[in-house]
C-alpha cells in the first residue's frame, strides 16, 4: 500500500500564476541535446555506402561523357535524401513525444486542489506534496513533514539517506548534504515519510542543473534484434563486395572495358547492399513504442518492444490493475454485530459509529489511498453532525505502515482532553497482535475474516488506545490497544479484464495474480475474471517456508499468490525465469523495484506508482489497467510480425535485382540494369519496407499462437527458404524474358525494358504477398493500408512516365512499348505475383517449415489445463 499524508490549509498557486512563472522561467527540465538539423541529417545520409556509390556512379558517367545519366542519378539522390529525411524526422518526433510522456510526475496544489502534473510543468513557488518513493521534481524547502528521509546520493555521493526537518522561514537555500536541513533537491529520492514543500528553483537553476547531470530519458538501446541485424548486414556486405569484385574483373577481362566494369560492379553492390535492414529496425522499434503508447503503455526501454511478443507469463497486482481501485465500505463488524452498508447510506446505528470514527482518525486528513477515501466518505455521510468528527484535534505523531507490522497509527490530542488518543488500522492479524488476542480469540477472528474474504472483501482491522502526555514510545506495541472491529471493503473488477484474461489463455500466456489480500478474496476475484486453476494457492508465509527448488516446481501450476508482500515478488520472478519463462511483472511501490528490474518486462503503474518503480520498469502502464497490458502484448506481437515481413521482403526483393546485375556479366550479355534502374527500384523498396509493412494490421490469429521463442532468429530457416522461393522464382521469370528477347533479336533496349517492367511488377507482387503469412492477396485487399496504395500508385505513375516520355525512356535505355509486349508483360507479371504468393500453398509451407514455422501454431492450452513452457512455445 502506498500512503500519502497531507494535512494543509495551503492553496498553492493559481493556474494563471503558474502560467506566468512558466513563461518567465521556462519548463522544469535540463537542456536536452541539440536537435539534429537538416544539415546534420544530410551529412549522415551522404556518408552511407549507398550514397557514396551513387556519387561514384555519377562521377563515372561524367567521365564517360554521359551528362544526362549523371544528372538523373543526382536527381534520384535528392529524392532518396528527401525520403530518408522524412523517415528520420518522423522517428525523431516519435522519440521526442515519448520523452515528454516519460517525464516524472509531481503532485502539486493548484487553486487549493491536488493535481498530478508532469514534472517539467512544476514552477517556482509551487506547493508540492511528497511521499515515500517520490522523486523530488525541483529544488524546494520543506514546509512541513513527517519523518522525511531523502537519498541525496545523486548529488553528494553519500549512500546514507539524510533526515529532513521543516523550514523555519529564515534559513536561506543551502547546498545538499547533512541531516536536519529543510532543503530538498531535484532528482533526489524520498526514502521515508511524507511532506509538503515549496519550490524555489527549477530546470537549469537547480543543483542538478548546475553540475550538468542528465535526467534518465528514453534512448534507443543495443537490442538483440539490432545485434542480429548487424550480423546480417555484415554478411550481406561481404557477399556483395565479393561479387562486386568478381563482376569488375570478369567484365574487364571479357570486354576489355575497366570503367564500365567498375560501373557494373557498383551496380551489383547497390543491388546487394542491405542498407534497409538497420533503417527498418530503428523505425519499427521507435514507431512501435509510439503505437504501444496509444494503448496507454509508455515504453521507457526499447528492448521491451521486442520482448512483448515473447512474454509467457503476466504477473499482475490485483488492486487497481484487475480491479477499479474504487473502494467502498460494504460491511462493518463490531463485537457480535454486523452491518451491511448499501449505496449512499446516510446514517448508521450508534454501535458502528466508533469503528468509523477511529478508522478516519487512523487515516490522513486528506487521504489518497482508495480505502482511506472510502472510510472518510462513509464517515462524512454517516457521522455528520455527531461528536465523532474531530476537525479541531491536533495530530501529535504518526507511526507509519511498516514492513513487519502492517499497521499505521495516529496519535491525537483533543483541545479539552488530558490523554493522547491513539487510532490504529491495518491488517486484522497485526491489529489482533497489537491487542494481544488469545489464541482462541485469534481463531474466532480468523473465521470471521475468512468469511468476509470469501465474499471478495478487503478486510481492515481497527483499534484504539489512550496514553498519558509524555515521551511517546518508539513502537506501537507499547500501547495498550483495545480492538474495535472489522471493516469490509469491496473493489469492483474492471469490466474488460475477463475478456483480456481469456485472450491471454488463447495466446498461450499464463496469468499469475499477486495480492496482499486473503486467499478467499483472491479466489473470489479470480472466479470473476476467469483465472484458473484455483485449487493451488500459495500464501506469503508458505512462500517464505519454501526452498527455491520447491517454489520452482510449485509455481508451474499456481496462478494466485495471496497475503504476499512486495519483497516476495523477486523470488517469484526468479523462479519463473529459472523455469524458462519470459516474465512480465507489474508493480507500483518502492519495494517492487527489484522485481521490476529482474523481470524481462517490468511494468510500473503510471497512475498510482512511485517514481522509483517507474524508473526500474521497462514499461509504464499509464491507466493502470490490465487490459492495456494485453493490448501492448498484442501490439508487440504485431510489431515483430511486421518486422519479419519487412525483412523477408527485403531479402527476397534483392535476389532478382542482384541476379539481373550479375547474370548478364557472367553470360556476356548486355547489361540489364544500371544504377538508374536500381534507384528506381529503391524508391519502391524503401517506403515499402518501412511505411507499408510498419502500418500493416494484426494477423487474424495473432493472439491464437504460442509466444515466440526468445532466441528465435530474425532470419530463420523458414524465412530464408520462403525468400529464396519468392526471389529465385521472380528472377527465373525475368531472366527468361531477358534471354528469350535477346535471342529472338529484339535488341537489348527491348529486352531491358521488358525485364525491368516485369521486375517492378514482381516487386509490387512481393509487397502484396508478404502483407500476410496466411491470407491470400485477394483477401488482404480488404484490409486497409493507405501507405500501400500510395507506394503502388507512385510506382505505376512513375513507370508510366518512364515508358511514355522519350527523354526518360532514353535515360533508362528502353525501347518504346508496343501492344504484344504489353500482353507479354501482363502474363509475366502475373506469373511473378503467383510465384510470390506460392509460398502460402500448404505443400510448400510444409517443405519450408521442416519442423519449424514462419507462422507459430496454436498453443496446446485448454480452458482447464495450464500450458507449460514447452507446449506453449513449440
Amino acid at each position: 500500500m502506498r500512503a500519502e499524508f497531507i494535512e494543509t490549509n495551503l492553496q498553492g498557486l493559481t493556474e494563471q500564476e503558474a502560467l506566468e512563472h512558466l513563461a518567465e522561467d521556462g519548463y522544469n527540465e535540463l537542456p536536452l541535446a541539440k536537435k539534429r538539423t537538416f544539415l546534420h541529417i544530410l551529412l549522415e545520409v551522404v556518408r552511407e555506402p549507398m550514397f557514396l556509390m551513387l556519387i561514384a556512379c555519377g562521377l563515372l558517367y561524367l567521365f564517360l561523357g554521359d551528362r544526362a545519366e549523371a544528372l538523373m542519378l543526382m536527381g534520384f539522390v535528392v529524392v532518396i535524401i528527401g525520403i530518408t529525411f522524412y523517415q528520420e524526422q518522423k522517428t525523431e518526433r516519435t522519440l521526442e513525444a515519448l520523452r515528454d510522456l516519460s517525464s516524472p510526475r509531481a503532485l502539486v496544489l493548484r487553486d487549493g486542489k491536488q493535481q498530478r502534473i508532469a514534472g517539467r510543468e512544476v514552477v517556482r513557488e509551487d506547493i508540492i506534496l511528497l511521499s515515500e518513493g517520490d522523486r523530488v521534481p525541483a529544488d524546494s524547502v520543506l514546509l512541513s513533514g513527517n519523518n522525511v528521509n531523502v537519498d541525496e546520493s545523486l548529488l553528494t555521493g553519500e549512500s546514507v539517506p539524510v533526515r529532513k526537518r521543516s523550514w523555519d522561514g529564515r534559513l536561506g537555500m543551502g547546498r545538499p548534504g547533512g541531516d536536519d536541513l529543510p532543503f530538498i533537491y531535484s532528482g533526489t529520492l524520498v526514502i521515508k515519510g511524507q511532506g509538503i514543500a515549496e519550490v524555489r528553483s527549477t530546470g537549469p537553476r537547480t543543483e542538478i542543473g548546475k553540475i550538468g547531470k542528465a535526467l534518465q530519458i528514453l534512448e534507443p538501446e543495443d537490442t538483440n534484434l539490432q545485434r542480429q541485424t548487424g550480423r546480417i548486414v555484415r554478411n550481406f556486405a561481404i557477399v556483395g563486395l565479393s561479387l562486386c569484385a568478381i563482376v569488375v574483373v570478369v567484365y574487364a577481362l571479357t570486354r576489355g572495358d575497366w570503367l564500365n566494369g567498375f560501373l557494373a560492379g557498383i551496380t551489383l553492390a547497390m543491388a546487394t547492399l542491405p542498407e534497409e535492414f538497420p533503417v527498418v529496425l530503428t523505425i519499427f522499434l521507435a514507431l512501435g513504442a509510439w503505437r504501444i503508447s496509444q494503448h496507454h503503455v509508455l515504453t521507457r526501454r526499447v528492448p521491451a518492444v521486442e520482448m512483448l511478443g515473447a512474454a509467457t507469463v503476466l504477473c499482475v497486482d490485483k488492486t487497481g490493475t484487475l480491479t477499479l481501485n474504487r473502494m467502498t465500505v460494504t460491511r462493518l463488524s463490531v463485537g457480535k454485530e454486523t452491518l451491511e452498508v448499501h449505496g449512499k447510506q446516510m446514517s448508521l446505528p450508534e454501535t458502528f459509529h466508533q469503528i468509523l470514527e477511529y478508522s478516519i482518525l487512523a487515516s490522513p486528513t486528506d487521504p489518497f489511498d482508495p480505502m482511506e477515501k472510502a472510510m472518510k466518505e462513509l464517515g462524512g455521510r454517516a457521522l455528520a453532525n455527531t461528536e465523532h468528527i474531530h476537525k479541531d484535534w491536533e495530530l501529535m505523531h504518526e507511526y507509519p505502515l511498516g514492513e513487519h507490522l502492517l499497521v499505521m497509527s495516529h496519535v491525537w490530542r483533543s483541545p479539552e482532553g488530558h490523554d493522547y488518543v491513539i487510532a490504529s488500522k491495518g491488517a486484522p492479524e497485526a491489529i489482533a497482535d497489537l491487542c494481544h488476542f488469545s489464541s482462541e480469540r485469534t481463531e474466532t477472528l480468523k473465521n470471521e475474516i475468512n468469511e468476509m474474504a470469501d465474499r471478495g472483501l478487503r478486510v481492515i482491522g481497527v483499534a484504539k488506545a489512550a496514553f498519558k502526555p509524555q515521551s511517546l514510545p518508539e513502537g506501537q506495541h507499547d500501547f495498550d490497544f483495545e480492538f474495535i472491529g472489522l471493516l469490509g471493503l469491496a473493489d469492483p473488477v474492471r469490466p474488460e479484464v475477463a475478456r483480456a484474461v481469456k485472450e491471454c489463455y488463447t495466446a498461450g500466456i499464463r496469468i499469475i495474480m499477486i495480492t496482499g489480500d486473503y486467499p478467499g478474496t483472491a479466489c473470489n476475484i479470480a472466479r470473476q475474471i476467469g483465472l484458473h486453476p484455483l485449487e493451488n494457492i500459495i500464501t506469503g508465509s508458505e512462500l517464505d517456508a519454501m526452498s527455491d527448488e520447491e517454489l520452482r516446481e510449485r509455481i508451474k501450476t499456481v496462478c494466485i499468490f495471496a497475503r504476499a508482500v512486495p519483497e516476495q515478488k523477486l523470488r517469484i520472478v526468479t523462479a519463473l525465469k529459472a523455469n524458462g519463462e519470459v516474465v512480465a511483472m507489474t508493480g507500483d511501490g518502492v519495494n517492487d523495484a527489484p522485481a521490476l528490474k529482474a523481470a524481462q518486462i517490468g511494468i510500473a503503474m503510471g497512475g498510482r506508482g512511485t517514481d522509483v518503480a517507474r524508473e526500474s520498469a521497462a514499461l509504464v502502464l499509464l491507466d493502470d489497467n490490465f487490459a492495456s497490458i494485453v493490448q501492448a502484448v498484442r501490439t508487440g506481437r504485431r510489431i515483430f510480425d511486421n518486422l519479419k515481413k519487412a525483412m523477408a521482403f527485403i531479402f527476397s526483393v534483392h535476389i532478382p535485382i542482384a541476379g539481373m546485375s550479375l547474370i548478364p556479366v557472367l553470360f556476356n550479355w548486355p547489361l540489364a540494369l544500371f544504377p538508374v534502374h536500381i534507384l528506381f527500384l529503391e524508391l519502391i523498396i524503401d517506403p515499402a519496407c518501412t511505411v507499408v509493412f510498419e502500418a500493416e494490421e494484426d494477423e487474424p490469429d495473432i493472439m491464437q499462437r504460442a509466444p515466440r521463442k526468445l532466441e528465435e532468429p530474425l532470419f530463420g530457416r523458414a524465412m530464408i527458404l520462403s525468400g529464396l522461393i519468392q526471389g529465385l522464382g521472380i528472377l527465373a521469370v525475368v531472366v527468361t524474358i531477358y534471354a528469350v528477347t535477346l535471342n529472338r533479336g529484339y535488341g537489348e533496349s527491348v529486352a531491358r525494358m521488358l525485364a525491368f517492367v516485369c521486375m517492378v511488377i514482381g516487386n509490387l507482387g512481393l509487397i502484396f504477398a508478404n502483407r500476410s503469412w496466411k491470407l491470400s492477396i485477394l483477401k488482404t485487399l480488404n484490409i486497409p493500408n493507405k501507405a500501400l496504395w500510395w507506394v503502388t500508385g507512385g510506382a505505376a505513375v512513375f513507370l508510366t512516365l518512364v515508358l511514355s516520355i522519350p527523354f526518360l525512356r532514353d535515360l533508362f535505355k528502353f525501347a518504346p512499348l508496343n501492344r504484344w509486349e504489353t500482353v507479354l508483360i501482363a502474363f509475366s507479371g502475373l506469373a511473378s505475383v503467383l510465384i510470390a504468393e506460392s509460398v502460402k500453398i500448404k505443400g510448400i509451407q510444409n517443405f519450408i517449415r521442416g519442423g519449424s514455422s514462419v507462422l507459430p501454431t496454436r498453443p496446446e492450452a485448454s480452458s482447464t489445463t495450464l500450458p507449460t513452457s514447452a507446449n506453449r512455445r513449440n
